[in-house]
Parts: structure tokens; C-alpha cells; sequence
């Protein structure tokens, strides 16, 4: 029972690990800029 919990904990890190990975380790500072403001009419 110890084993399969022990597993279930692994995935679950590896499964965080990879999206916080793929969501902030290719930019320096982070998110992009946005181009116009959220606030437009245009939307």
C-alpha cells in the first residue's frame, strides 16, 4: 500500500514539474508584454 502511494506522489511531482516547466522556464522575465490593453473596445 506504502508503494502505491509512494508512486501515485512520484507522478503527481513529475506531472507538476513538467507544467510549471513548460510555463515558466523559456522566458527571462516572464510573462510576454500584452500588445493592447484588456480594457479595448475592440474585444
Amino acid at each position: 500500500m506504502v508503494l502505491i502511494l509512494l508512486e501515485a506522489l512520484a507522478a503527481l511531482l513529475l506531472l507538476v514539474g513538467i507544467v510549471w516547466w513548460t510555463m515558466f522556464s523559456g522566458r527571462d522575465k516572464g510573462e510576454l508584454p500584452q500588445d493592447r490593453k484588456p480594457d479595448d473596445p475592440r474585444d
